[in-house]
């Protein structure tokens, strides 16, 4: 185990507005990625403490929901503060429980703090329309209300930026919230559980289970829950989406990618490799956005591959905490396992493997979670390594004739998360953006994740439910539309009216 039982973090729920135990006996180990060594014990919830987390929501809930948007507003423009004065610690409890490198963290967080940001604009995004003499001494007007007790079920790639897709605008609306975090790096749920407690968010009106499988499950089914978010795998997400639909909630359900970048015969080849390193081994290929498959188009197809190869090779592989590292370690060491089997399984359908990095070690680190870089090349679409997300260190190298060909490739798979065209040329920039069937789009950008007041959301199999993340898709997915039409005493006629109101 590495450390004495004694000695390990000790990672609660937060309920009703304080830290909460729960069941002793259901707990899991959490690891430093790096070290290999376990560093504490997350409790994980069982029915009883989802219900006590949901009964803390539901009961702050009216209050909250009362509360001027002005008001709630404040709450938010102190927590983007606080958020900002402790940037660093949250972004080394994401490297200590995640193993991405820490200028990687911070970016994390910042981009949290940018949702946050959009959620201080409450006021104006909620306001309502009206329309005058709609009819006869009639008006009309429209409305958005909270919609109750909501919740956030995050993954591990992400636990802090994710989470902040979420609460921040849901809150902002009204609404009361409980995450379910990953168990695999839960400490930074209960920082931001703190940190909104100091912003002045009254008790209950934010809450943490961690837990696994059974924690989902009890908040699905639960019956005083309105709404679910869920960012995580396909398979899950579907779950999700149909099991919380089943039970009468509101559901949004982001799942899995195959994110392609599709490299012209015209693009810079600098910019375009440089984009590969970044986009395919940051944070170890662990985000739903990496590019794992580059689609090398024409000609461009050898000298893409031999420029990627030796920046691969060179790939600074360490502990997060250093300062020198590009790239940290897999997660767990079962993700680890499941990453290299995909590795194995390529060399298995008859892809080339250029460049190995499942010997990869990391000096001073043997124990950690390490997987060099790996490349492929002449991966074929009927292979599982180019069909399955593999969500690890992995580039597979795609050749196609021409253009259509590679908009036919990225349309035909049944992911449609994130796609990056690099080209020089504005006319192929347009034909592709308008062409391809995938929610976001980079147009020599390689990871087009969407500021905060546009919205995240992918098509197909990405994307289970109406509504794309944060943003005003965010706002609409956490208030209910209302329409009221009213006149007064002075403008009715006498007598029954039989028909419908018309502009008369």
């Amino acid at each position: 185990m590495g450390k004495n039982e004694s000695t390990l973090n000790d990672i609660t729920h937060w309920i009703g507005g304080r830290r909460a135990g729960g069941p002793p006996s259901r707990t899991s180990e959490v690891f430093n990625p790096a070290t290999g060594e376990v560093s504490g014990l997350v409790r994980l919830a069982d029915a009883a403490t989802v219900d006590a987390a949901v009964q803390a929501a539901k009961a702050a809930f009216p209050a909250w929901a009362d509360t001027p948007s002005l008001r709630r507003a404040r709450v938010m423009f102190k927590f983007k503060e606080l958020l900002e004065k402790h940037h660093d610690e949250l972004a080394r409890l994401i490297t200590l429980e995640h193993g991405k490198v820490l200028d990687d963290a911070r970016g994390e967080v910042v981009r949290g703090i940018e949702v946050v940001e959009f959620a201080t604009g409450i006021p104006h995004l909620m306001k309502g329309e009206y329309s005058e003499q709609v009819s006869t001494g009639i008006d009309q007007f429209s409305l958005r209300q909270p919609l109750g007790v909501c919740a956030g079920i995050t993954p591990f790639n992400f636990p802090c930026m994710v989470p902040m897709w979420m609460f921040p605008i849901a809150i902002a609306c009204g609404n009361s919230f409980v995450l379910k975090p990953s168990e695999r790096d839960p400490s930074p749920s209960l920082l931001m559980a703190e940190l909104l407690k100091r912003a002045g968010l009254p008790d209950g009106v934010f809450n943490v289970v961690q837990g696994d499988k059974e924690a989902v499950d009890a908040l699905l089914t639960h019956p005083d829950l309105a709404a679910v978010s869920f960012v995580g795998s396909t398979p899950i997400a579907e779950y999700i989406h149909n099991e919380g639909g089943r039970h009468g909630k509101r559901v949004q359900a982001l799942g899995g990618a195959k994110n392609h970048m599709v490299v012209m015969p015209d693009a810079d080849l600098d910019q375009a490799v440089d984009a590969l390193i970044g986009s395919a081994y940051g944070s170890a290929g662990e985000r739903c956005m990496a590019i794992s498959v580059a689609v090398a188009v024409g000609r461009i197809a050898d000298e893409l591959v031999n420029r990627l190869k030796p920046r691969v090779e060179r790939l600074k592989i360490g502990d997060g905490m250093e300062k020198t590292s590009e790239m940290g370690p897999l997660v767990t060491a079962t993700h680890h396992a499941k990453v290299k089997s995909y590795v194995d399984l390529g060399i298995d359908e008859g892809a080339k493997l250029v460049v190995d990095g499942r010997g990869f070690r990391a000096a001073g680190r043997e124990k950690g979670f390490f997987l060099g870089g790996c490349l492929f090349d002449d991966v074929q679409p009927g292979m599982r390594i180019y069909r399955e997300e593999i969500f690890g260190p992995v580039l597979s190298v795609v050749r196609v004739p021409d253009f259509g060909s590679a908009v036919d490739l990225v349309n035909a798979h049944e992911y449609g998360n994130g796609v990056a065209l690099f080209t020089a040329d504005g006319n192929t920039a347009r034909e592709f953006s308008r062409r391809i069937k995938v929610g976001m789009i980079g147009v020599n950008v390689p990871i087009p994740v969407p500021m905060a007041f546009y919205s995240f959301g992918g098509w197909k199999k990405s994307l289970f439910g109406d509504t794309h993340a944060y943003g005003m898709e965010g706002v609409r997915f956490y208030t209910r539309y209302k329409a009221v039409m009213q006149r007064w005493p002075g403008s009715i006629g006498k007598g029954a009216e039989f028909v419908m109101p018309t502009a008369k």
